[in-house]
């Protein structure tokens, strides 16, 4: 069920009632990186875990399954968690490798690429004169940044991403914060990727209990996928809007705060 973010019911606050949908039931944590593990930062190559979350991490993958769900690129993602022992599910969930050596890429993904190669030239040559507009390349996406845009010229940078697209059928248009994506047209996002990791952890009988906390419009996806048989957390944002997720957290820190809850209820500590 939608509603606002500001009328969801704090996860923290609930703790007692979300304690009670945890009892019985085998936990599997899905994590989003931006917005959730980390904060939103300027520039996205400083956003780096702390060290009390890494320490949270750490130990929460001690008693629960743990993946990294996120739009990053999966090397980069790799290498910023830096955690052996967690899934980690790179652009959007195209791209996913396990700590058993699992790995899966969605194949209509991988016939895709010369496409996306294409349309990351059109669009490098079409933003150029746009200061503040950034370009990144993900293997199965190419990302269109616009938070150092000048207001003045938003509506320019979309522009420009649509008349890409608009010579790419194949291609689709996804957002995010202050970013699009420039993605393979396919049905496939972070809930299809989550419900590949629960099949290939031989988690989908019902005592299983997924557990997925985000804060953007793609986390919306795992969201919906997870509603009447999961948990979703959204993170609260500056930008008010509709959200399928069960409870909110308000920052980073609440994230953290709950997670150690989850490690608290499992025996465990993270010191």
């Amino acid at each position: 069920m939608m509603r606002p973010i500001r009328e969801v019911p704090s996860a923290l606050a609930r703790w007692d009632e979300v304690s009670r949908r945890l009892e019985g039931r085998r936990v599997a944590l899905f994590l989003d990186y931006d917005g959730t593990l980390s904060p939103i930062v300027p520039n996205p190559e400083d956003a780096r875990l702390s060290e009390d979350m890494v320490s949270t991490l750490v130990a929460l993958a001690r008693h629960y399954p743990v993946a990294i769900v996120s739009g990053r690129d999966l090397p980069v993602l790799e290498e910023f968690v830096g955690l052996t022992g967690v899934y980690y599910a790179g652009s959007h969930g195209f791209d996913i490798h396990g700590p058993g050596g699992q790995a899966f890429q969605l194949e209509e993904g991988r016939a895709l690429l010369p496409e996306l190669d294409a349309a990351e030239r059109e669009l490098a040559s079409g933003l150029a004169a746009i200061p503040g507009a950034k370009l990144e390349r993900k293997r199965f996406s190419v990302a269109v940044h616009w938070r150092h845009v000048e207001e003045a010229r938003y509506a320019e940078v979309e522009r420009e991403v649509d008349a890409v697209l608009a010579r790419h059928p194949r291609l689709r248009k996804g957002g995010g914060k202050k970013v699009f994506e420039v993605q393979p047209d396919l049905d496939w996002h972070k809930g299809r990727a989550v419900q590949w990791l629960l099949r290939a952890l031989g988690l989908e009988s019902r005592d299983v209990l997924p557990v997925y906390a985000g804060d953007d419009l793609t986390d919306e996806d795992a969201f919906g996928m997870l509603e009447g048989r999961g948990l979703g957390l959204v993170v609260r944002g500056e930008v008010e809007r509709p959200t399928a997720a069960d409870y909110a957290l308000e920052d980073v820190e609440e994230v953290r705060q709950f997670l150690e809850r989850l490690i608290t209820r499992a025996g465990g500590a993270t010191r």
